[in-house]
Parts: structure tokens; sequence; C-alpha cells
């Protein structure tokens, strides 16, 4: 009897559990869920995702089933989750939203995901919230969406109604670049810096502001820097100038082809390339880092290994430890050769340089282990260890413990036994 009543007692408290988190809507079409927003006098959220997208699973995973979000949302909106894309798995309440996912994708310009759309009770869109963040900033952006003084529609209308005041034109190509209107973006952005005065244009917050407008050699902003290069190096720090006119050249001419597929890519000659057209400007530390890049793309690791280490032998200020933990991480993982294995040590000791950080450990320790140092790879993954938190203590003793039975620590159990 007293576990039957301990039973009744916690029934309630399990429901709520349940409860917790935000309510999605299995309304039959779109005009079902725009009568129940009026009736409820509630906003619209449309959660538009794609099954591929790994931003939208972290955010359904981690975000919309906190207890602070689901009190907030269901409080404030009718929300509705909407499949962007076609899967053979789909169920057949995913295929009855085919036609409307369409619709949406065309009539609101959803083409990054995740993409949040927030419309009025009367099925208007108001408001547009692009990519994952956690829980606080998540409410804090969808709230913006609830006041009509924040909301991207009211500053397009405001932008539209006043197309030459400059404080409007920058706020508006600031909020169109965050909610990735592109198109209004930049007429937003061209229209501020046509309406500044040329002694603005190079006032350090306007120039800040302009650098950002940069995509390509075709960019307002460009021929601004181009022809003031001395002042921008004065404003910016120096050599900026040449870094910002270098990453537009990079992104519009050198990109596209380290991304063509099937093709072997020469940098010697594209960098003699690139240098015969623009004699004046220094390509090779960004070169250096796309070269980074491309290798790791194409999974060429010797190839990686020497782009790293001559990334790190340019670099006058240091390579950021974070970045040199991720470029070692990934020798590790994906790497037998002995002499990237060595560099890859070489890489994270420079890492730790700046502090113990048990992340950085940890890949020490590993990367000590698979090159056959079981000794010092064990005394640092016992430093690891004690410095880490105790949500990834248990981690961090599996692969202490797998050192210590002489188990491979790159290879998770489900392979080790395809190994055996």
């Amino acid at each position: 009897m007293r576990k039957l009543f301990l039973m009744f007692f916690l029934l309630p408290l399990f429901a709520l559990s349940q409860e917790s988190g935000i309510h999605f809507e299995h309304s039959k079409n779109w005009n079902q869920v725009v009568a129940k927003a009026k009736a409820e006098n509630k906003y619209i959220f449309v959660d538009a995702f794609t099954t591929w997208c790994g931003p939208c699973k972290w955010m359904a995973a981690n975000i919309f089933p906190q207890q602070q979000v689901g009190e907030f949302f269901n409080k404030n909106f009718v929300n509705l989750k909407l499949q962007m894309d076609q899967t053979d798995a789909d169920s057949k309440y995913v295929k009855s939203w085919y036609d409307e996912a369409e619709r949406f994708q065309k009539d609101y310009s959803v083409v990054a995901y995740p993409t949040f759309l927030i419309f009025n009770p009367d099925g208007e869109l108001v408001h547009r919230i692009i990519g994952s963040s956690e829980a606080d900033a998540f409410i804090a952006k969808a709230q913006e969406g609830l006041n009509p003084e924040t909301q991207y529609v009211t500053l397009v209308k405001r932008y539209d109604a006043n197309p030459n005041d400059k404080e409007i034109a920058k706020s508006m190509a600031i909020a169109a670049e965050a909610a990735y209107d592109q198109k209004l973006a930049r007429q937003a952005q061209e229209r501020f810096i046509a309406l500044l005065a040329e002694d603005e244009l190079l006032e350090k917050d306007n120039l800040r502001f302009l650098v950002k407008t940069i995509k390509s050699t075709n960019s307002i902003g460009y021929e601004i820097v181009n022809e003031n290069r001395a002042k921008v190096d004065e404003l910016l720090g120096s050599g900026m100038s040449n870094t910002i006119l270098v990453d537009a050249i990079i992104r519009e001419k050198v990109v596209p082809q380290l991304r063509a597929k099937d093709v072997e890519v020469d940098f010697d000659a594209l960098e003699n390339e690139m240098a015969s057209q623009y004699p004046d400007l220094n390509f090779s530390s960004q070169f250096t880092n796309q070269k980074v890049n491309y290798y790791f793309r194409k999974k060429n690791w010797p190839a990686f290994r020497d782009a790293t280490n001559e990334l790190i032998a340019e670099s006058k200020t240091g390579i950021n430890p974070s970045l040199l933990n991720s470029y070692a991480w990934k020798i590790f993982e994906n790497c037998e050769d002995i002499d990237c294995i060595q560099s890859a040590i070489a890489w994270s000791k420079m890492s730790l340089e700046r502090g113990e950080n048990p992340a950085y450990l940890d890949t020490y320790a590993n990367l000590l282990y698979k090159s056959g140092d079981k000794e010092n790879a064990l005394i640092w993954q016992e430093k690891a260890l004690a410095l880490v938190d105790e949500e990834s203590k248990s981690q961090y003793q599996e692969t202490l413990n797998k050192m210590k039975a002489g188990k491979p620590t790159w290879v998770n159990e489900e392979e080790l036994v395809k190994v055996k």
C-alpha cells in the first residue's frame, strides 16, 4: 500500500516534468494555427528546421526542453515546428505540411537553418531569428519579437519611411545582417555609407562598420579602405588594411577554386597569380590559413601538418591556443603517421603554455599515448582528470582506464570490436 501511495504522490510530479519545455502544435494546417493564436491572443512562433541541420538538433535537444524556455514560449506563443526538407522517413503528418514549408521558404526567404519566425495573432510576419543560442539569449531575442519597437518588420518599415536617416540605416543594416536578410543588409549598408560625409567615413566606429560590409572587391568599402590604407592602419592597427583587402580578394577569387570538386589546387601558382594582380598586397599569411583549411577538408593529414607548421612559423603573435588544440586533436583522431603525431604533440604543448586547461591536457596526454609514450601520457591524463569539471570526469576517467589497460583511446568500443 505504501508503494501505491508513493506512486500516486509521484504522478503529478512526473506529469509536470513531461510538460516542461515548449509545447508544439500538431494542427492540420496553417489556418488552424492562426485561428488558435487569434482565439488565445498569442503570437505564433515557428521553428523552421531541417533534419540535417546540427544547430537545429541542438536547439531541440538542449534549449526547447528547458523549463524557463517552455514557460516563456507557452505563455506568449502558439508554437509550431515546420520541417523544411523532405526525407523518406517523414511521417504522414510531416508530409501534410510539405506545401506549407515550400510556401514559407519562398514567402519568408528561409535560406539558413535554424530560422525562427514570429507572427502576430493575425498571422503576419513581424520578426525573424537566425541561428542557435543559449536559453537566456534565445528568450531575449524572442522577446524582441513581441515588442513592436524592436520587431524586425517594424525596423524595416521605419527604414523604408526614413531612407535618409543615417542612424536608422545603420540599425537596419545590422538587424538585416543578423536576420540573414542579405539583400536588405547590403542595401542598408550602402545607404548608410552614402549618407556619411567624407570626414565621417574614416571615423573609427564608422570604419569598423564599413569593414564588416566588405565581402568582395566590388563592395563599396573596398575602394575606401584601399584609398586610405595608412589611415585605416592608424585607426585599426598596423597591417589591418592589407588583411581587410586580401580577405576580400581571397573570398571572391580564391575560395571558389578551393571548393571546386576533383581539382587539386596548386597554392604556389595561385599565390603567384594573386601577387601579380595585386603587387602592393601581401597574401602570405592568409594563403597559409587557406592551405590549412583546404588540406583539412581534403583529409590530407601530412599536408595539413605542413601547412599548420607553416602557419605557426609565420604568426607574429602566436596561434590561439584553442585553435592549436583543435588542430592537434584532429591529427590524434585521424592520422597514424608518427611525424604528424609528433607535430601535433608540439602544437598541443604550445597550447598549454598559457595555462593548464583540462581539455588541452587531455589532448596532450592522448597524443603522447598514441606516440607510444604511455608513462608520460598517464601523468598528464591524471592532471587533466584532477582539473576537469564533475560532469566530464567520467569521460576523462574512461580515457585513463583505457591507457592503463593498453587499449587505443582514438577508437570507440564499437570500432575496437571491429578491429579485433
